[in-house]
């Protein structure tokens, strides 16, 4: 029998870690420390996360990097297999997988996610995307979808359908045709995982309002942050359902403000990998609706730092104050990235989640 996925816990602000199984996690830095993405690395992170309590593990879905000193993000760990070894090594987190819907065949992608909530006994979580990069599309010989959330749409209808039937589904739609599909077992959450999406522009946000748990956005200042939650709630309204909001931040926890902000220039300014960085951004920019468009201009340091994200720098009860604040704006939960995850997770579990409780965030 499942249990209840962690993202359903009690929690006021639910935590994970973010992109732990690909090189450099979100920071595009030169530093010696920058995160490797190891196996063992994966492993220890996902374990310091696990024992500490916090809800979920996220990776990113990446088939080819950004070039740069370290091609950065070219190593990364395919999401199923990723989630599945670490479904059997942790004991209550969250384990979420990543697929780009126009790359994977929801049959099987059916197969594999159920095979990794039966090994997690329930905490198997999906995370729907599109897919906006041209370059790893080729190397599949599939350009992109114009209307991908179209698609996206069709093919979590067929997932659901695939657990839901005891018998053989036939399915001739717009992008797939299936005689006779079956997939057993079953997902043990019904109807299926709990389901997010990654999404700042209007098709993306609409397919999370009618089809999603939750929605992952970016902002670019808390006191706006709001609006984007807004936006999804109202989205949802229409579709008669509730859809929680997620951001994405990455951190830097020190002792000191001071030393945080120094630690955050040395690795997403002075050693950033600056050719990795203008790589990223161009196709960022291009392709994805994935950031406010000015941000681009305005926040090169945060692309370095962690992928545009919003960061989380400065002392613990700086980073436990941004972290009421984002709460305040109506986020229920937050995916962080580190530049190394098991040397920086363990300082910020032990300063920053006990602060975290007395603002009633977390028990």
């Amino acid at each position: 029998m499942a249990r209840q996925h962690p993202l359903k816990g009690p929690n006021r602000l639910k935590l994970g870690v973010f992109s732990t199984n690909a090189d450099g996690g979100l920071a595009i830095t030169d530093v010696p420390e920058r995160w490797l993405a190891s196996w063992q690395d994966n492993l220890t992170a996902a374990q310091i996360a696990d024992r500490a309590g916090l809800e979920f593990v996220l990776p990113i879905a990446r088939w080819r990097g950004f070039g740069g000193k370290n091609r950065v993000r070219e190593w990364s760990f395919e999401t199923f297999t990723w989630a599945a070894g670490l479904a059997a090594a942790t004991e209550r987190i969250g384990l979420f997988m990543t697929v780009h819907v126009p790359l994977v065949h929801p049959l099987y992608a059916a197969k594999s996610l159920a095979t990794v909530d039966h090994i997690s006994q329930g905490r198997a979580g999906l995370n729907i995307v599109c897919g906006w990069n041209p370059k790893e599309f080729g190397m599949f010989g599939t350009p992109l979808v114009e209307k991908g959330y179209d698609q996206a749409t069709e093919w979590l209808d067929i997932l659901e359908r695939l657990y839901a039937s005891d018998e053989p589904i036939d399915h001739d739609g717009a992008y797939y045709h299936l005689k006779q599909a079956v997939s057993r077992p079953a997902s043990l959450q019904a109807p299926r995982p709990v389901t997010m999406n990654a999404a700042f522009g209007g098709p993306g946000r609409d397919f999370a309002a009618a089809k999603c748990d939750y929605l992952f956005t970016t902002f670019s200042e808390i006191a706006d942050a709001g609006k984007h939650v807004a936006d999804i709630r109202e989205r949802a309204e229409r579709s008669g359902r509730d859809v929680g909001a997620y951001t994405v931040a990455h951190v830097v926890c020190r002792e000191t403000r001071a030393e945080a902000e120094a630690y955050y220039e040395r690795y997403a300014v002075t050693m950033a990998d600056h050719a990795a960085v203008d790589e990223h951004m161009a196709g960022k920019k291009e392709f994805s609706q994935s950031h406010d468009r000015h941000a681009y201009d305005r926040y090169r340091q945060r692309f370095a730092g962690g992928a545009g994200s919003y960061p989380l720098i400065g002392t613990p009860q700086h980073i436990t104050d941004d972290m009421v604040a984002i709460a305040g704006q109506g986020y229920e939960g937050i995916a962080l990235s580190f530049v190394n995850y098991t040397q920086e997770l363990p300082y910020f579990c032990d300063r920053v989640l006990p602060l975290l409780r007395e603002a009633g965030l977390r028990q």
